[in-house]
């Protein structure tokens, strides 16, 4: 019998707003919110803002508006800092029953009495089964009594990590792999006050070409770096592959096509590398599906413009980038109006051709080309001239033709 179609699927994500949103926080929010919405379930986004000093406005918008800019809308929302209530009333339970107790005005945590199964023995082992990498253990003689809060208003990650979770009904807990340590001391947290234990997954890190954990000195790493040159599709599917695999040769999927596919059964155990040239590529598919009013207004620029690079581009910000030459007249060496061998004369014949309307082939287009364009590649002659009009295309032919005239 499948367990997971007999309980309601919730999965969460917490980011704590103490910076923007990352390529590692973005993956584990979209695996989440894949899994949530594959099982029919809810998806939560769940601000764990009780680091005062550290946590600031301006990243938890930066938070939400990536995830609102990928697509990743979530069903519920919470702060952990508007639950203050809820967690004192736990802690307070813990210390009535002798399992936490004060030390240096601190509240810690009993260890070694809090590891109870279904039955009566203790176990030396904490176990638990992660829906990626297997059964995993820690021995219980090696945590100590630790500290759950500050005081009574001022719980710890852990402490108020499980109490949300059961709280809000978290069936599955899916994260970084960063997050393992962390949990044998939320399972004695959640056998200390009988509360069941959700499933845990932990994902791969993200790591950089080095094979090092990806950090700036790789490059960009918040999302909204990424909004001026990359389409959301396209970062949602670059990203879904970190670490997961359809099982397929399949490689451009919608949103609603990764949501049927997704599987945590699917999701590697090492870490995944980021390659931006990867992404580039990625980048570059969805931009020769994208309609041409859809690029116009993400890069502001006439759609018969777009049309001119569309095929070309990998990246939003290089369509502005390659089509300079159409709003500012090129500067180029006059050399490169010549095709490989070919002499002043036979160029200049190329353009006085272009000059009167003559049909060109093959290598005669090559000199007016790059009168308009004045670059080695670009599009053709004729998609150039039809966007810069009658006159400016005979304008920058016969600017050419006087370029050609300073060659010795």
């Amino acid at each position: 019998m499948d367990l997971q179609k007999l309980i309601k699927i919730k999965t969460r994500y917490a980011p704590a707003p103490t910076g923007p949103l990352h390529i590692g926080g973005a993956r584990t929010a979209l695996f989440n919110y894949l899994f949530a919405k594959q099982n029919r379930g809810v998806f939560v986004l769940r601000i764990e803002d009780t680091d005062k000093a550290r946590s600031k406005a301006k990243y938890e918008k930066d938070i939400k508006n990536s995830l609102k800019w990928l697509g990743l809308d979530w069903d519920e929302e919470y702060k952990q800092s508007q639950r203050t209530k809820i967690y004192k009333n736990y802690l307070e339970q813990l210390l009535e029953q002798g399992r936490g107790y004060y030390k240096d005005n601190v509240i810690y945590l009993k260890s070694k009495i809090l590891n109870l199964k279904s039955t009566s023995k203790i176990s030396n082992l904490i176990k638990f089964n992660d829906l990626i990498r297997g059964e995993i253990s820690f021995d219980l003689n090696l945590i100590d009594d630790f500290i759950i809060a500050k005081s009574p208003e001022a719980p710890l990650y852990n402490f108020a990590c499980v109490i949300d979770d059961y709280k809000m009904g978290i069936s599955h807990v899916i994260r970084g792999e960063d997050h393992i340590s962390n949990t044998p001391k939320q399972i004695l947290i959640y056998n200390a006050l009988n509360l069941q234990i959700p499933q845990f997954a932990h994902l791969p890190l993200i790591l950089g070409p080095d094979r090092s954990k990806l950090s700036k000195r790789h490059g960009a790493t918040a999302i909204s770096d990424y909004q001026k040159d990359y389409l959301a599709q396209a970062m949602i599917n670059y990203m879904a592959f970190l670490g997961w695999n359809p099982g397929t040769e399949k490689e451009i999927f919608s949103k609603e096509e990764l949501i049927k596919a997704f599987s945590l059964g699917r999701v590697q155990k090492a870490g995944a590398v980021f390659n931006i040239n990867r992404l580039d590529w990625v980048n570059a598919k969805y931009i020769r599906q994208a309609s041409l009013p859809e690029l116009s207004r993400l890069v502001d620029l006439p759609e018969k413009v777009i049309a001119l690079e569309q095929e070309r581009v990998k990246r939003l910000s290089e369509f502005k980038k390659f089509t300079e030459f159409i709003y500012k007249l090129p500067s180029y060496a006059s050399e490169l109006l010549l095709f490989k061998d070919m002499t002043k004369k036979q160029a200049g014949d190329c353009l006085e051709k272009a000059i009167r309307g003559e049909m060109l082939e093959h290598e005669e287009l090559w000199p007016p080309r790059v009168a308009l364009s004045g670059a080695k590649g670009s599009p053709s002659f004729y998609e150039i001239a039809e966007v810069l009009g009658e006159k400016e295309t005979l304008k920058r032919l016969k600017t050419a033709q006087k370029k050609l005239l300073s060659i010795k």
